[in-house]
């Protein structure tokens, strides 16, 4: 992860210079936003002016009898408050969009550059972490951009306008007022820094509990079988108190900081009233004037403590802001080619396979080779099976050919073509894998199935849950191929959570098959049919195919043995029995050799 604090102040307001972009392509928006701002802000300060004319002219209509000035007066005062009531709605209609408009783009920009991620974000990421800041993160965004500028601006408009109405209305009670108030700011901007600290930490304290709530709901049947319940809920209870007494110390100092800009703020305005006051009573001000001034100054206070809360609210979406763009400043360690090779023309016997002198190590792990001079051919169609104990490398070996990972040495080619000079969508698209670990989505099994090409109508998809010996069960289902198969999917068996990978893969049907311990999870009259559909599938394609239960590969046109990264054997199941060694050991434990 590339910290943003390397390119900024770690928490700086400067932090928020990075939102611009998503900004920039509602400029109208915002130029119209800010004409309704400045109308209202206009309107608004004319409050106080129209108040004096009013007081000081107005009444002085009445004693002479001529009424219909009074009246004049009065009907110009409500037709400001309409202009004021129009723009003001325009200006929370505009903003509001911008609000929801630049939040929606943020989240859709930031999850689809979280997804381009290779594994290792993943591995060392927390995916209740990455959720908050998508939900927690981007809702203080969405406050800054729907309310707090549009505030920030407004109020910086009636504080500029009004402080400058002060000056005309009355320089030497402006000049005092003004000075009290600059001596005043220092302690407003000491609290200011400690409220963004503290935001940015209550935050990060919010991320771990919503990371932790994440990893034990996913855990859920684990956590019961071994009656952890009680122990998780207290863990996640203390880390929500963590958080809370985090945001309990944001809130206090941001309190302070609040009754400090308003009590001082409030008191200058107050003392300054007080000489108002005399001076009225001197005659050198009219009691429209201290009238006008009165409210020239509670709009400048009024400001003064809208734009402290406003402060706030952008300390907050700053720390908000950094975090998101923290994923956005990611970089993956495998990136597309920039100018990828078109894809080799597709085969009807499937796709030649190369890896020469493969060293691997994972980043986190780099003292330790996952594979090492890595040596395999597979000819098109051909049928190649790995096995070996756990650790030997077979699982990295099918990370590296879908390039979740690239190796530090050698190369890996598909048909001669590297493929680091393919496209990440045309190498992943020649490829279908079942994994050991089945991925159901929140969707019916029509759908699920479907993942594997979208574009499939409805008797592809069936045709592929026929060839997995899914087609059955399915058709068992309450709804059929439209039922709901509940998250990850809860409502199937493993062996049926399987068999819907499975005909997954073969809907997709790709030039290149990896099959990852693909019948594990099923019982022997299951393994027998979907045995016989793969074998059946594997006739048109390469396929890699890792397994234990050594039944299943009997019949493989090769057999690769892997231990400790290397290839140490291979052969077919006859010769490598007959060899001895590591396979005629796992041969003779499961089918009692020897």
């Amino acid at each position: 992860m590339t910290p943003s604090s390397q390119l900024r102040p770690k928490g700086s307001l400067a932090t928020l210079e990075g939102l611009l972009p998503f900004m920039a392509p509602y400029r109208k928006r915002f130029l119209l936003a800010g004409f309704a701002l400045v109308v209202a802000a206009g309107a608004t300060l004319a409050m106080p002016y129209a108040f004096r004319r009013l007081v000081d002219v107005g009444f002085n209509t009445i004693e002479s009898g001529k009424t219909a000035h009074i009246d004049a007066y009065f009907i110009g005062l409500f037709a400001l408050a309409c202009v004021l009531a129009v723009a003001t709605a325009a200006r929370f209609y505009m903003v509001s969009w911008l609000g929801e408009r630049v939040t929606a783009d943020l989240r859709r920009a930031v999850y689809s550059h979280v997804v381009t991620q290779s594994p290792e974000f993943f591995e060392t990421s927390q995916t209740g972490e990455v959720l908050s800041r998508l939900t927690t993160d981007t809702t203080l965004i969405q406050t800054l951009v729907g309310t707090s500028i549009s505030m920030g601006l407004r109020n910086s408009l009636l504080f500029a306008g009004g402080l400058t109405m002060l000056f005309v209305t009355s320089p030497r009670l402006s000049a005092i007022i003004l000075v009290m108030l600059l001596v005043l700011i220092l302690p407003i901007v000491i609290f200011g820094r400690r409220v963004r600290k503290l935001s940015r930490e209550s935050q990060d304290r919010v991320a771990d509990a919503s990371a932790l709530a994440g990893e034990i709901l996913n855990a859920m049947p684990t956590v019961q079988a071994y009656t952890q319940e009680v122990r998780e809920a207290r863990r996640f209870g203390d880390t929500v108190e963590q958080a809370f007494d985090t945001a309990m110390r944001r809130i206090r100092a941001r309190s302070l900081l609040t009754v400090t800009a308003i009590l001082l703020v409030f008191g200058a305005i107050v003392f300054g009233l007080w000489l108002g006051a005399h001076a009225v009573m001197d005659k050198s001000m009219t009691p429209g004037e201290l009238g006008q001034f009165i409210l020239y100054a509670t709009l400048v206070a009024g400001a003064i403590g809208a734009l402290s809360e406003v402060m706030g609210d952008a300390q907050r979406a700053a720390g908000a802001a950094e975090r998101l763009l923290e994923l956005l400043a990611l970089s993956s360690p495998v990136q597309p080619p920039a100018a990828p090779l078109a894809p080799p023309a597709r085969r009807g016997n499937g796709a030649a396979l190369s890896l020469s002198d493969v060293c691997f190590h994972y980043p986190s792990r780099p003292q330790q080779n996952s594979l090492s001079h890595l040596n395999l051919e597979a000819r098109p169609g051909e049928t190649v099976a790995v096995v070996g104990p756990s650790g030997a490398g077979k699982t990295t070996l099918f990370q590296l050919l879908l390039r979740f990972y690239d190796p530090q040495q050698g190369g890996i080619a598909i048909d001669g073509i590297d493929i680091r000079r393919l496209a990440l969508h045309d190498l992943r698209g020649a490829i279908s894998i079942v994994p050991q670990d089945t991925v159901i989505f929140s969707a019916n099994a029509l759908d699920n199935i479907r993942y594997g090409r979208p574009e499939a109508n409805d008797e592809e998809v069936v045709a592929a849950a026929k060839m997995a010996a899914a087609h059955e069960f399915i058709e068992r289902l309450p709804e059929g191929y439209r039922s709901f198969l509940g998250e990850r999917g809860v409502r199937l068996s493993g062996g049926q959570r399987q068999r819907i990978a499975i005909a997954r893969a073969l809907l997709k049907n790709p030039p290149l098959l990896l099959l990852d311990e693909a019948t594990s999870a099923l019982d022997a009259e299951s393994e027998r049919l979907v045995q016989g559909a793969l074998e059946r599938a594997m006739a048109g394609r390469t396929t890699l195919v890792i397994a234990h239960r050594l039944a299943t590969i009997q019949r493989a046109d090769r057999i690769i043995v892997m231990e400790h990264g290397r290839i140490v054997k291979s052969g077919s199941h006859a010769e490598l029995v007959a060899h001895g060694g590591l396979y005629a050991s796992l041969a003779a434990l499961q089918f009692g050799l020897g």
